[in-house]
């Protein structure tokens, strides 16, 4: 199957199980002519590779790296549950057989495990015990040592080498005892079956836990796609029919019912609803919808039957676009984790070096039996070694975090977006749409010498026809209100920033700032000029219509404050960001607003292309800047700040060049990825200190450094066990990622 250029292929990948096992599947694949970015996911064993090529030279790739792949075709959540599942009940099986064979093994050694120089009894029991536990190696532990095969041949080592090291360490010492015993001294003839048997046992019993682990990670997404309907219901030559929901087709009649669920994105075409959009928004209270409103696929029709047409089909549905994303986010990695591959590729490498020279140490300088100790010491390192840990420590942690965002209807694009949210110092915010609710409207008009404002509304309502910003909006919604005919403008020319100027019915008008009126020489006179201060210092914004270069009225367009926009800020101050407020307003609108709201610094009457310039300005004070805005006009200013936030009512401009969406068109959302990717971070580095610290310290006590204070070695079954649920315990630490409350930080 040939991909379309910058389409995306996920490969799901068999044996990688540690972060060693990434180096080597990222190189083979970079060498693909043709390949983009490569995200590699530990946690769900994936592989979302950016570029065009053929998927059976992908599969080669990866085969040649030691790893077998296969392409994921988008399968049911069903499909996945029971792959996931039949995969759990497998490394419990194995579990089982390596405990059963192992455990009553290890009792037996406590009582009796040398070997005599003759064939007694014992001995003949324990070269059968060699052939039981060789085949608890080969049915438990196969995929180790295949595994460490396959890297071997693509030279590299992973976790599997270490494991088919360690455990084959043991059983190739045992044998040697129970078959040339004579070769050591009588003190050092101890069998070490049981050992092998029950690591292979342990880490199975370890990956099972994980496993099962895993599946809270991703319930996130698993709800998304849950929200997907399988069938619609399509009107279609006058019949209502159910059809597969792969079948919808672009302008499709569908009929909703209520407590269905809407199956792909459309406008409404007959009938009035109230829809629940939470999943989507994180919005909990139902939306009205009647003709001509949007539905997006996922939501929740609640009362009223309705008909709309489908506008966006299959992968192009918002619903879609969300889960890709998610996706995405949850395979990317942070740059906090990039530093724990770096360490897990030349860890594996190390750990065998540290496992030779200490059985290197022991046999030459150690106490009797010198030969014991140093296979002890060597296997134990192998095991206690493994980095498991260490690899799952950040995938996991971003998958909850970045889940738990969606949730919340926050959309974190990346893995960098996330990490740098939580570093943010200074907060910018544009004003309308952002902190205002981006609907104005006209509530007052004031005129000079008495001239009808119906005449002067009309006049700005013929120069703001066609334009889509929200000021002009509402000059046109009164127009409308007040059914005034709008005259066509010849000579139309919007000045960025200032305003517009046309010629309506002979005359010239000029629309806009009080600078358009001074570029212009249309004087404003003291009367007029008190009278648009106090409109400013009432949060309203003042325009100015001059009419053949005479000031002829001023029209106070009011956008009111979100409801929760100062509580919001509030959040934001209380996690120690700084706000700043970018407009294009005047200054006294603008500080009016920010009074309200609790803004620590205005810059008012801010050029269009010149917000990105503020954002640039903040970064080199040494700030940390998040922008936060809704328009075409702001897409600069996002792309260039550290973290852009797009508000998901917004354009899509906006949306496509930020690095964070927020669903809701709420500034609480802002708040919340602040804290959820601060509360991630923290998990992360709790994670990675753990699986550090975990491996630091095991290695000198697997060598034997207590061994001069106390007399013991660490026994390797202890090794595995501690390596085996240290893997669980980062999993479990992600997991509590699932109880964090927006609002209040938790660790």
């Amino acid at each position: 199957m040939k991909h379309e250029k910058d389409s995306l292929t996920v490969l799901k990948i068999d044996g990688m199980h540690c972060a060693s096992c990434q180096a080597p599947i990222e190189r083979a694949l970079k060498e693909v002519p043709g390949i983009g970015d490569i995200n590699i996911n530990l946690a769900d064993r994936e592989v979302y590779v950016e570029g065009i090529t053929d998927d059976e030279i992908l599969v080669a790739a990866v085969a040649g790296a030691g790893y077998e792949a296969i392409i994921d075709r988008d399968e049911s959540p069903e499909a996945v549950d029971k792959a996931n599942q039949d995969y759990y009940r497998q490394l419990m099986r194995n579990t089982t057989l390596a405990l059963v064979v192992g455990v009553p093994l290890m009792i037996f050694g406590f009582f009796e495990s040398g070997i005599d120089a003759t064939w007694t009894t014992l001995r003949w029991f324990w070269l059968a015990m060699a052939g039981v536990t060789l085949g608890v190696l080969v049915l438990a532990g196969r995929h180790f040592y295949i595994g460490a095969w396959q890297a071997f041949k693509a030279h590299s080592a992973t976790m599997d080498t270490l494991i088919a090291l360690g455990t084959g360490m043991a059983w190739l010492y045992s044998i040697t005892i129970v078959l040339f015993p004579e070769l050591v001294p009588e003190i050092a003839r101890h069998v070490y079956f049981e050992a092998a048997a029950i690591i292979i046992g342990l880490i199975n019993l370890g990956q099972a836990l994980e496993q099962k682990a895993r599946g809270r990670t991703s319930q996130a997404i698993r709800r998304l796609l849950d929200l997907q309907e399988k069938t619609a219901r399509v009107v279609r030559d006058g019949e209502e029919i159910d059809v597969p929901i792969g079948d919808v087709l672009e302008g499709d009649i569908i009929r909703v019912r209520p407590g269905e669920k809407i199956a792909v994105d459309g406008v409404v075409a007959e009938g009035q609803t109230n829809i629940d959009e939470s999943m989507l928004t994180g919005e909990p209270v139902p939306v009205k919808k009647t003709e001509g409103d949007e539905v997006s696929a996922g939501t929740l029709n609640k009362t009223g039957s309705i008909l709309y047409r489908a506008t966006r089909v299959g992968a192009d549905t918002a619903l879609a676009r969300i889960i890709k994303m998610v996706r995405q986010a949850q395979n990317s990695k942070p740059p906090i984790g990039k530093l724990a591959d770096i360490i897990a590729g030349i860890f594996v490498p190390a750990v065998m070096l540290i496992a030779i020279a200490s059985a290197l140490v022991w046999f030459n300088v150690g106490p009797e039996p010198r030969a014991v100790y140093a296979i002890i010491t060597a296997v134990t390192i192998l095991i206690i070694a493994c980095p498991c840990a260490l690899g799952l420590a950040t995938p996991m942690s971003v998958m909850v975090g970045v889940g738990k965002a969606a949730e919340a209807g926050v959309l974190i694009r990346n893995g960098e977006a996330l990490q740098t949210a939580s570093q943010i110092t200074t907060m910018v915010l544009d004003k309308t749409g952002t902190i205002t609710a981006g609907r104005p409207e006209v509530v007052e008009i004031y005129t000079i010498d008495g001239r009808p404002e119906a005449d002067v509304l009309a006049l700005a309502a013929s120069l703001e026809t066609g334009s889509e910003h929200p000021l002009a909006e509402a000059i046109i919604d009164a127009a409308k209100q007040r059914q005034l005919d709008t005259p066509p403008v010849e000579g139309f020319e919007a000045i960025a920033g200032h305003g517009v100027k046309g010629v309506v019915k002979a005359t010239e008008v000029l629309f806009g700032n009080q600078k358009l009126m001074q570029q212009a020489a249309v004087e404003i006179d003291p009367t007029s000029l008190n009278r648009s201060n106090e409109m400013a210092e009432k949060a309203w914004t003042p325009m100015f219509l001059a009419a053949n270069g005479q000031l002829a009225a001023i029209i106070a367009v009011a956008d009111p404050i979100k409801q929760d926009s100062i509580e919001a800020i509030k959040r934001m101050h209380a996690n120690g960001l700084k706000i700043v407020m970018l407009t294009g307003d005047n200054e006294r609108t603008a500080r009016a607003v920010a009074s309200q709201v609790g803004i620590d610094e205005v810059r008012a009457e801010v050029l269009p292309d010149d917000k990105k310039d503020q954002v640039a300005e903040l970064q080199a004070r040494g700030e940390k800047v998040g922008m936060v805005g809704d328009g075409i006009n702001d897409a600069p200013a996002l792309a260039l700040a550290n973290v852009g936030f797009a508000i998901g009512t917004g354009t899509d401009v906006a949306i496509e060049s930020a690095d964070i969406t927020l669903m809701r068109g709420s500034l609480h959302g802002v708040a919340d990825a602040i804290e959820v990717s601060r509360a991630t971070l923290r998990n992360i580095r709790q994670n990675l200190f753990g699986a550090f610290i975990y491996n630091a310290a095991g290695i000198p006590f697997a060598a034997g450094v207590l061994y001069p204070v106390i007399g013991v070695l660490l026994n390797p079954i202890i090794a595995g066990a501690a390596m085996a649920f240290s893997s669980v315990t980062v999993v479990t630490n992600a997991n509590r990622l699932r109880l964090f409350t927006f609002g209040k930080e938790s660790s």
